[in-house]
């Protein structure tokens, strides 16, 4: 597999080795021991898989307490995928970094704990599913604005579509600090 280095320090974009031919492809999504060489030493707790429409919007999400390291991919279709460092005192605090994951490219996202994450689907459906480091807890689930002009995401649309949640999500100056978590 091929590890890059995004300009965000513990963030990291991972490219698997994909065996394809006439009948399809195969990769492995997950393995413990070459993760852990690419410097991914969690443990994943839990597996979710979401689908969602073009044009659909989710995120910025994070959790604290119980903050959660995340690793993303696409099963079928395209979605631009965000992360937003939001670790207090880090060099790179509210900095983000968003790329193009895909059925087709195979990419993953590694999004440490301490990160706002959130995706955008570009193809007509997405299948999206991503690992965690901790169990979802709604209590401690917060949201950062999608549309935050200090962060100036380059969103691939103009008017997604929300939930309530995100559609009311703070801005980033207007996030508790005791909510975010210290950079490391």
């Amino acid at each position: 597999m091929n590890i890059i280095k995004t300009p965000i320090p513990d963030l990291v974009l991972i490219e698997p080795k994909v065996f394809g031919d006439s009948r399809g492809y195969f990769y492995e999504s997950w393995q413990k021991a070459r993760y852990s060489d690419a410097g991914i030493h969690e443990d994943f707790v839990q597996d979710n898989i979401s689908l969602s429409s073009k044009g659909i919007l989710r995120g910025l999400h994070f959790q604290n307490p119980f903050a959660q390291g995340k690793l993303v991919s696409v099963l079928k279709g395209c979605v631009f995928d965000v992360a937003v460092d939001i670790r207090l005192g880090s060099p790179s605090f509210g900095q983000f970094f968003g790329t193009e994951i895909s059925e087709d490219n195979h990419r993953q996202l590694y999004v440490p704990p301490g990160f706002a994450h959130g995706f955008c689907v570009v193809s007509e459906s997405a299948l999206f599913m991503y690992k965690c480091t901790q169990y979802y807890n709604p209590k401690a689930e917060l949201s950062l604005a999608w549309n935050d002009p200090k962060l100036a995401i380059p969103w691939p649309v103009k008017d997604p579509t929300l939930s309530d949640k995100d559609r009311n999500a703070l801005f980033l100056s207007e996030l508790p600090k005791e909510k975010l978590l210290p950079y490391a």
